[in-house]
């Protein structure tokens, strides 16, 4: 009987996902555990493998096509069977059936024998619903003990090493190396030499999104279709690596035709194309294609006098973003303050404090800790909307924004009104350095009760900022700049700085907004009333 695949639900924040490749197209045999398609969910580009054996007789939505979770996404059955009362939606009600008995019987895990560990996906924040192991410190075979690094995993947020609560030996990997999972998915098992753990995996196997074809699939199909039967990354077909290896040579502009993967079936992992050095000698025809690859990545060759327009089609991720920014733009009603600071006391107590050994105060550094003291003053800034109360935070958790590749990250310090500036300023240092190398972790990132903007280093004097909800304001921070000005009746020369304030009007009205300024303004402007 044909059984219906739909949409798969692959985070808990996932309501769409789009196809981005099909690896099988109708008519295609298909077995259990080949990989389908890739699929794109606001987070990561996913493989999806089959679990049912047959042939692809219907593909319901087309590569680059987006469709909600449950939708129809393809149909396995036998070859030539009449599938037009799926397509009509009249799914039978025996045939649900099976598929849950089907599914209720796959997942029935096996005894597991004296000494064996499962050690499944973990949890690495509350967020977390899929983690994709980036690299693999150990190998099957390997003899672990208590609290060595099993492997580096990769969440939505940062790369965190994982490491093993349990001694023995590495009897098996669950998922390879760039390979995605949902959270209890099983990653590994540990136990005796020689243990036979064969049954275990089978079981729990089924759920998994792994990123690498099962070898035992390989091992049996002896008609390979021309997507299995070229896995070295020279063939003229479809390249298998993993979404990491991808993502990273996509940002780095490698080309994986050129990497030769060292994982299983010759898959590219991430440590493939981090190692990649381009060789310097190159043959005409390979000088002329990578030529042509640099351009098209880069920027297209656009004739003068040629009308022209590049089309992004948005990802998930970017969906998400916008979403996610759309909800805080038109859910909190926002107000702006603005206010002029005179910088010239900020600027020479800066150059006294940068004149002791060892120290190093940015002006960012100064911000961050006047904001974090006029909160304290100033607590009902320091809230956070919710439907039957206000929320009013009487610690100081300030967010920082930091622009990494990929967007914006906002690492959080802690209790900030109890940092020192040089603290402080060692603190921003060590985040902003995790966030952009991708090794923050994901408590690092949380529980901010204020946010701070700066762009002053881009030479914008003035902006607004869209508040990072649930705070209830951001401060958008502009550059020092340097004009005349009137002091004591007299036009001089003068530092200033331009700060904006957004807030929430439904928690901070607009003295209060104020008076919060006032108090800011303060602490920049006599910089030494911060150490009183």
């Amino acid at each position: 009987m044909a059984t219906v695949i739909t949409m798969p639900r692959l985070s808990d924040t996932m309501t769409e996902g789009v196809v981005a490749t099909w690896l099988k197209k109708v008519g295609d045999t298909i077995k259990t555990g080949e990989i389908l398609a890739e699929i794109e969910t606001d987070k990561a580009t996913m493989e999806f493998e089959s679990f049912y054996d047959g042939v692809l007789l219907h593909i319901g939505i087309q590569q680059g096509e987006s469709a909600p979770v449950d939708s129809l996404l393809a149909i396995v059955g036998k070859q030539g069977e009449d599938i037009s009362a799926l397509l009509s939606g009249n799914t039978t009600a025996s045939a649900a059936e099976e598929i849950k008995t089907e599914t209720k019987t796959a997942s029935t895990p096996s005894e597991i024998p004296a000494g064996v560990k499962v050690v499944t996906m973990p949890r690495l924040s509350d967020t977390m619903t899929t983690g994709t192991v980036a690299t693999w410190l150990k190998k099957v075979g390997d003899t672990v003990k208590e609290g060595d690094i099993l492997a580096e995993i990769e969440t939505d947020k940062a790369t965190m090493e994982f490491e093993s609560f349990n001694s023995g030996t590495l009897l098996y990997i669950g998922v390879e190396e760039g390979g995605t999972a949902p959270v209890d998915t099983i990653l590994a098992i540990l136990g005796p030499a020689g243990t036979d753990v064969s049954g275990i995996a089978a079981n729990y196997s089924v759920g998994a999104t792994v990123a690498t074809p099962k070898v035992e699939d390989v091992k049996q199909d002896s008609n390979p279709t021309p997507n299995t039967q070229h896995a070295t990354p020279n063939s003229n077909d479809r390249i298998f690596a993993s979404p990491l290896a991808k993502k990273i040579a996509s940002d780095k502009g490698v080309n994986l035709s050129q990497v030769k993967g060292t994982g299983e079936n010759g898959r590219i992992t991430k440590s493939d194309v981090e190692n990649f050095t381009p060789s310097a000698v190159s043959t005409p025809v390979q000088a002329a294609t990578d030529a042509t690859n640099a351009v098209s990545t880069v920027k297209p060759f656009v004739p003068a006098g040629e009308m022209f327009q590049e089309e992004i089609k948005n990802s998930q991720m970017r969906k998400t973003i916008a979403r996610r920014l759309s909800e805080s733009k038109f859910t909190a009603p926002h107000y702006y303050l603005t206010i002029e600071l005179d910088m010239d006391n900020a600027i020479a107590s800066r150059n006294t404090i940068n004149s002791l050994p060892e120290t190093k105060v940015s002006f960012n550094d100064m911000v961050i800790k006047a904001s974090a003291m006029a909160l304290k003053k100033h607590p009902q800034v320091n809230s956070q909307w919710r439907e039957d109360a206000i929320v009013i935070n009487h610690h100081v958790n300030i967010g920082v924004a930091v622009a990494v590749e990929d967007g914006l990250m906002v690492p959080v310090l802690k209790f900030t009104d109890q940092m020192s500036l040089t603290q402080i300023g060692v603190s921003v240092k060590d985040l902003a350095g995790k966030a952009k190398s991708k090794k923050i972790q994901p408590v690092e990132m949380e529980g901010s009760t204020f946010t701070i903007s700066n762009l002053g280093m881009f030479g914008i004097q003035s902006f607004t900022s869209i508040i990072n909800q649930p705070n209830s304001a951001i401060l958008s921070v502009g550059a020092i700049v340097e004009k005349p000005v009137v002091k004591k009746g007299q036009i001089v020369v003068g530092n200033t700085m331009t700060v904006t304030l957004a807030c929430d009007h439904r928690t901070v009205d607009g003295a209060t907004g104020a008076k919060f300024l006032q108090t800011f303004k303060a602490f920049m402007e006599n910089p030494v009333t911060m150490l009183a």
